[in-house]
């Protein structure tokens, strides 16, 4: 698959996970936020609790697990931190990091507290 058809179909997971989100009760605080220490494909909040998320397209949930690896989970936490560090007003929130996996022709399976920290 090229590289413009893999960043077409990964903006439109993480569209589909944004509008999957806000239907549970999230507030998309950030999309694709980038920093020099990694990547977070979702920033949500509901109340007092801030979710990072990582958006995986593929067959099944088990896959999506299995493409989450260990080095990519230390990437999104430290960039969890710097996201913290540039807000301030959102240190007081409970953190977790979860994972929305899309699939073809499937409803998003939404992964809660898919690793700590």
């Amino acid at each position: 698959m090229s590289r413009r058809r893999r960043e077409r179909r990964g903006r439109y997971a993480e569209s589909v996970a944004a509008l999957f989100l806000r239907l549970r009760g999230f507030r998309i605080i950030a999309r694709r936020y980038a920093t020099p220490v990694g990547e977070i494909d979702l920033v949500a909040q509901r109340g007092p609790l801030l979710v990072f998320v990582e958006v995986k397209h593929r067959a099944g949930r088990i896959d999506a697990l299995a493409a989450l690896q260990p080095m990519q989970r230390a990437r999104i936490a430290r960039a969890a931190a710097a996201f913290l560090q540039r807000r301030p007003d959102l240190a007081a929130c409970a953190v977790r990091f979860d994972l929305v996996a899309t699939a073809p022709w499937r409803w998003p399976s939404h992964v809660v507290d898919a690793w700590r920290e």
